[in-house]
């Protein structure tokens, strides 16, 4: 039962969607530094209150939380470390910031594990599995598309799980949760100003 659970949070964690395989040609992306300081403008605009903008949003299990935040955290930083590898230099400026955030969330999340006796994932056969995946997935897309789309996707998806653990009863999760939400709407901006100067 927990291998399906890692299973299903780490392809959550990827984004994987049916719409990465009809992309479009896209023409090369912007430098980095430029792409990083369009989101580090775009973030810093807006008011850091994600948990208090929504508070119908139902708390997670603290459990669940723990256990998908952490997957999604390996799978980051497994599909950030093939971007260095196999994408152009485009994106290896922001696969690098994947993995230096992602390590240190893991990290953090990792002591608060520990004090509360609960489990991260760490399933490597898991983490092969995503990979595959994501190779799997890019069609006749180049590697940057298909890696930039699902950093939209999980991002997306990150930041909605780390809005319900804002609204945990439980401390250490919810201030966890709140500071690193800022973080990862840096970071989808980041992928999505990559993705816009893409399609120039």
């Amino acid at each position: 039962m927990k291998n399906k659970l890692l299973k299903v949070a780490i392809i959550a964690a990827l984004g994987l969607s049916a719409a990465q395989l009809q992309a479009d040609e896209r023409a090369t992306a912007q430098t980095d530094d430029d792409i990083k300081a369009d989101a580090a403008e775009n973030v810093e605009s807006k008011p850091n209150n994600d948990w208090e903008q929504d508070m119908s949003t139902d708390p997670i299990d603290v459990e669940d939380f723990v256990e998908t935040a952490s997957a999604k955290g390996l799978a980051e930083i497994e599909t950030a470390r093939m971007a260095l590898d196999e994408g152009t230099q485009n994106i290896h400026q922001y696969a690098n910031r994947m993995i230096q955030d992602h390590k240190n969330a893991n990290k953090e999340l990792n002591d608060i594990a520990i004090q509360q006796d609960l489990e991260v994932a760490d399933d490597p056969k898991l983490m092969d599995k995503a990979k595959a995946m994501m190779l799997s997935i890019r069609e006749d897309e180049s590697f940057d598309e298909a890696y930039i789309e699902n950093q939209i996707n999980a991002h997306e998806e990150t930041i909605k799980l780390f809005e319900r653990a804002s609204h945990s009863d439980n401390d250490a999760i919810q201030a966890f949760a709140r500071e690193k939400l800022p973080t990862l709407r840096e970071h989808l901006q980041m992928a999505k100003q990559l993705q816009a100067h893409q399609k120039r």
